[in-house]
């Protein structure tokens, strides 16, 4: 598995043009050694960046070899490489913990794989953000190019496009000088990785004028280790004889559509193998049917969801909901349909193998003869005959085993193990399938080469063996990866999960409106001195028509009423009785 990464439009430094370019000719060229997944990246800001190395390090865990190719700017402070996103800003020295992310996390990414980790870092360039960061701490250093490393884990392997404290150059054509060379040597079948990054340090030294220098970090056993090991030369099986008959068919089967059975069927309209045919053609059309019920069922739920976040009518809505539950009911009536063709599909020909198995054993000089372990017992059929119309052509006797092989790729990708072409090829994408198929269904076949005991066992699997995997977004449908589409009011996180969003909480603010300023506030209210006497209220208007006295005792003051007056009695101060009494005429 691989995850190739290329950073060229960042948004706070000068355009890179070679890395998107790098990246793309290093994907196209592990994709093309047969590499089972490899996850191509561009211009990846820091949460796109985080999530693509947290979904590699869930697949690297059934990995046996796991690359990392990283193509952009990479700094390094205080003796620590750090991959820069496109969206960093990096103003101070600081922001490197929270905007960037170190080489240590992309090794932690790999570190699940069982056998071989490799990261190739192609980001030694002169950077940007270097000369214009601020020093938090003047000691903090901040160096050219990126500090030497020592893997903590064994057999990793940590290539530099140059030497530590060293820069390297983009070149003058589409790809650098580094990715030109890595893409010449990396995926060479049987090639030492160690020989191989020797033979790009050879290639850049000479390219640069011996100003760039590539280093590799890391060690490795004393056995060759191949990133994409060296096709061996197959044992051809036993010769076994058949008739023409079934080669066509075997044929016609390999090619896998509706056109080569019906025109088998044409050809070859009686018999054993014809019935074999008629199964895998009534296969065909369930499959053919459970995919257009499939796809109406999907229009049919994105037509709810549509109508549901537009607010549309209920009627409308019940309508669209019954036409789900409909389109829903008929591709469930498929997948059954098709489960049950399938079944019968396999079953015979799980019988027709076991008895070609035989069949091969009964070819020994001391052996009855062909005609009389035939599964139908029928008469040799007449000498193949050319034509341009339905006649489908037979198997090669003479590639026997690349006729096997496709039949074995052909299963493989039935179950979900192969995803690459039918080509008879058996190299090393074959064998991995193939190794997958062993892991997920519990045997113990020899990958190196194609067998009739590895098709017998593939074709006793009705349905998928191997996982669906599919990308962020998307979720296992079957054999199909749909996507997810969450309800209104909620989102799709990173764990591929809809999470309802949570509303704002509410803020509470002073209402200075109701609060008088201390501006209106007049001259009267702010300097009227308040009374000391305990619990005792003021008066604080003079009512109009009054005698202007107040009255006071131990509880309040009062104005006078009209027409009365005070008159002094004694007593009164502190502890006193009353002082003052009011006289009305």
């Amino acid at each position: 598995m691989a995850l190739v990464v290329g950073n060229s439009n960042y948004q706070n430094a000068p355009l890179l043009p070679n890395p998107a370019n790098d990246a793309a000719a290093i994907a196209a060229t592990l994709k093309g050694a047969g590499f089972d997944v490899v996850e191509s990246r561009l211009n990846l800001a820091s949460s796109d960046m985080r999530r693509a190395l947290r979904d590699f390090a869930d697949q690297a865990r059934d990995a046996d070899v796991a690359v990392v190719y990283y193509a952009g700017h990479g700094i390094e402070i205080d003796g620590t490489n750090y991959l820069i996103p496109t969206d960093a800003r990096l103003e101070r020295d600081t922001d490197i913990y929270d905007e960037a992310f170190s080489l240590d996390r992309i090794l932690l990414a790999i570190e699940p794989a069982r056998q071989l980790r490799v990261v190739i870092v192609d980001a030694c360039r002169n950077n940007p953000f270097a000369d214009t960061m601020k020093r938090t701490v003047a000691s903090r250093a901040i160096s050219r190019g990126l500090a030497r490393v020592e893997p903590a884990v064994s057999n990793t392997l940590i290539a530099f496009a140059a030497k530590a404290g060293l820069t390297a150059l983009d070149g003058n054509s589409t790809n650098s000088p580094y990715a030109t060379a890595l893409v010449k040597y990396i995926a060479k079948p049987g090639l030492d990785l160690r020989r191989a990054f020797g033979f790009v340090r050879d290639d850049v030294l000479q390219a640069t004028g011996n100003r760039q220098e590539p280093y590799v970090y890391g060690s490795l056993g004393g056995d060759d280790v191949a990133l994409v090991p060296k096709a061996e030369e197959p044992t051809p099986p036993p010769a076994n004889a058949s008739s023409e008959t079934r080669r066509d068919y075997e044929l016609a089967l390999q090619v896998g559509n509706k056109a080569a059975m019906s025109a088998f069927l044409a050809q070859h309209p009686d018999g054993y193998y014809s019935n074999l045919a008629k199964l895998q053609l009534n296969q065909i059309d369930a499959e053919d049917a459970r995919v257009t019920a499939t796809k109406k069922a999907q229009e049919a739920e994105q037509q709810q969801a549509r109508l549901v976040s537009e607010g549309a009518q209920r009627a409308e809505q019940e309508k669209a909901a019954a036409d789900f539950k409909a389109a829903e009911d008929a591709r469930i009536a498929a997948e059954r349909t098709k489960q049950a063709a399938q079944e019968q599909a396999t079953e015979a020909e799980r019988k027709r193998t076991a008895s070609q198995s035989s069949t091969v054993a009964m070819l020994s000089p001391n052996g009855p003869a062909l005609d009389s372990a035939r599964p139908d017992n029928l008469a040799p059929p007449p000498p193949s005959q050319t034509s341009e119309g339905a006649k489908v052509a037979a198997l090669n006797p003479a590639a026997p085993q690349e006729d096997l092989a496709k039949s074995v790729q052909s299963e493989l990708s039935r179950v979900g193990c192969f995803t690459g072409s039918v080509d008879g090829e058996w190299n090393a994408a074959s064998r991995r399938s193939l190794t997958l198929f062993n892991r997920h269904a519990g045997t113990k076949f020899d990958v190196k080469l194609a067998s009739l005991d590895v098709l017998d066992a593939i074709k006793l699997k009705p349905a998928r063996v191997c996982p669906l995997i599919c990308e962020q977004g998307y979720r296992a449908d079957g054999d199909q990866c749909r996507k997810i589409t969450c309800a209104e009011g909620s989102f799709l996180n990173d764990d591929n999960q809809c999470e309802k969003r949570r509303g704002k909480k509410p803020v509470a603010k002073r209402n200075m409106d109701e609060r008088p300023s201390r501006a209106n506030r007049s001259l009267r209210d702010i300097s009227e001195p308040q009374a000391d006497i305990p619990r005792r209220r003021q008066a604080t208007a003079r009512p109009a028509g009054g005698s202007g006295q107040i009255m006071c005792d131990a509880y309040l003051c009062r104005p006078v009423r009209r027409g009365c007056h005070l008159d002094y009695r004694g007593g009164g101060g502190p502890g006193g009785g009353t002082g003052n009494v009011e006289v009305c005429n």
